[in-house]
């Protein structure tokens, strides 16, 4: 217990890993480059509207759920109503409802495409069943890859004769599944399966991880849920379990510099303040680590590590926008997946995700204003030279704008507030080199056993965050926190 733990980023990930830690009673110091905590799950305020700068569906929080264990344990109970009607889907030929009840939200589906009945059915049969087949290892939550004895024989002291089911699909793409049940050709039935996934994993059945993809398409199913205020709300109370526990939290420090000396770290802040810890977690985009790392300290990252250094990632626009909702027909519904056109354009605003506040949620804005905010993929490569970013910023922007006009005629007309959130914003504001978000692409090849691992490599450095496995998103980011968290406390934690 003597053993000091420095974490770097409030995000989900390492507010998880700091507060696990304090109430461990570990000595934690958690350093935070901005002013609020939460990260990509955070919240900044423009006069009277709050607005959470990404997405605002709560995941994990039902029963047993990753971060409902992760609150359990830090004895903070969290408790909500799930969402019945979690979001809906917009595409140019049809539009959808994710439902919570899965017969429901299959038998959706029967009614819309009636000849592929036995297909569809079969499908969802098969996604269900190796979902919850996986849900069983989130129980005891093994690490992958696994890299010590301890680690592998967690992981097969988890398996159960029942996971021997799972082998034939290992090396399976989503793609191969719709073919084997007939439907890849069906192609509205698969652009919208492909808008969930680019949420959850960044990329469409074309190259997701089978695996995963049942998880995804599946775990909405579970639980999902309308936080008041936004998913900051899980960041501050982490923050004051953290405190409560006798941990340290400072904002405003950026870690410029991580130097190792006789198995302690010593990280550098902007203001020249340094801090000592037996155990350094970065919960920062990986990307970052070539400018806090000697070059003799990176070549000593584990390999799949030191090619994510320099593999690109998606990036993204934001709007954040504050509307007059008496001027609609009515409210604007919490959550909405929009796909402008037909085919594969799940980026460029031509697919954009919208997440609306309650018109009540007076955390948000005043009676009768609802703030929303919209993010859609985008590839850096359109926006690093300065001509390309002003257009960018227009064309996406206003193609975002055009179609909602469309769906809801007086939209920009109620519009009392715009705010665009470009590539660079993102950088400057979350740290994240070039606006890289989500993480990587969870393809056969980048998924599972070829993730990234928390263990950096060097003596007492972790990682935790979007990059690091399983992957983006809350239940994602938290699960590679608890990971760490249990490396270095030695000790399970959360049940």
């Amino acid at each position: 217990m003597d053993q000091s733990v420095l974490v770097v980023g409030a995000g989900i990930g390492g507010l998880t890993t700091a507060s696990l830690l304090a109430k461990h009673g570990m000595d934690v110091t958690l350093l935070e480059a901005s002013s609020e905590l939460g990260g990509c799950a955070g919240k900044y305020q423009r006069n009277e509207y709050l607005f959470p700068v990404g997405a605002t569906l709560g995941m994990g929080l039902e029963e047993n759920g990753i971060v409902e264990r992760v609150f359990r344990y830090l004895e903070k109970p969290f408790p909500l109503e799930p969402l019945e009607t979690v979001m809906e889907m917009v595409h140019p030929e049809a539009t959808f409802k994710f439902f919570k009840d899965r017969e429901k939200h299959v038998s959706q589906m029967v009614r819309r495409f009636t000849e592929y009945e036995r297909q569809i059915r079969a499908f969802y049969s098969e996604i269900f069943s190796v979902a919850a087949n996986i849900r069983t290892l989130m129980g005891p939550l093994p690490v992958l890859p696994p890299s010590t004895p301890k680690e592998w024989s967690f992981l097969m002291a988890s398996l159960h004769p029942s996971h021997v089911k799972l082998l034939p699909f290992f090396n399976q793409t989503l793609e191969q599944r719709l073919k084997r049940h007939g439907l890849d050709q069906l192609q509205l039935f698969r652009q919208m399966i492909d808008a969930l996934l680019i949420d959850s994993l960044q990329t469409g059945s074309k190259d997701a991880s089978y695996l995963l993809a049942s998880l995804a398409l599946d775990i909405y199913h579970e639980g999902a849920y309308y936080i008041p205020g936004g998913l900051y709300q899980l960041a501050e109370i982490m923050g004051k379990s953290l405190a409560e526990n006798g941990g340290t939290l400072k904002k405003r420090r950026t870690v410029v510099k991580l130097q190792q000396q006789d198995r302690k770290w010593t990280a550098t802040d902007q203001r020249g303040n340094q801090y000592q810890a037996d155990h350094v977690v970065l919960n920062v985009p990986i990307h970052q680590l070539p400018k806090l790392l000697a070059p003799s300290q990176l070549n000593k990252l584990k390999k799949p590590l030191r090619e994510g250094l320099a593999t690109p990632t998606w990036t993204t626009l934001s709007l954040y926008i504050a509307v007059d909702s008496s001027k609609l027909k009515a409210p604007l519904p919490l959550f909405r997946q929009i796909a402008s056109k037909s085919g594969e354009g799940l980026a460029e605003g031509d697919y954009f995700f919208m997440s609306s506040s309650r018109p009540n949620d007076l955390l948000r804005a005043p009676a009768g204003i609802q703030t929303v905010t919209i993010s859609t993929h985008t590839r850096f490569e359109n926006w690093d030279a300065k001509d390309k970013y002003e257009a960018s910023r227009e064309a996406v922007s206003g193609r975002i704008l055009r179609a909602i006009e469309k769906l809801i005629p007086g939209f920009q007309e109620a519009i009392l507030y715009l705010e665009t959130g470009a590539p660079k914003a993102w950088e400057h504001y979350t740290g994240r080199p070039n606006g890289y978000v989500g993480g990587f692409p969870q393809t056969v090849n980048a998924a599972l056993f070829n993730a990234i691992s928390h263990r950096s490599g060097l003596p007492g450095l972790y990682v935790c965050g979007d990059h690091i496995f399983p992957g983006a998103g809350t239940i994602g980011v938290a699960t590679s926190g608890i990971h760490v968290a249990r490396t270095i406390s030695g000790k399970r934690l959360i049940y």
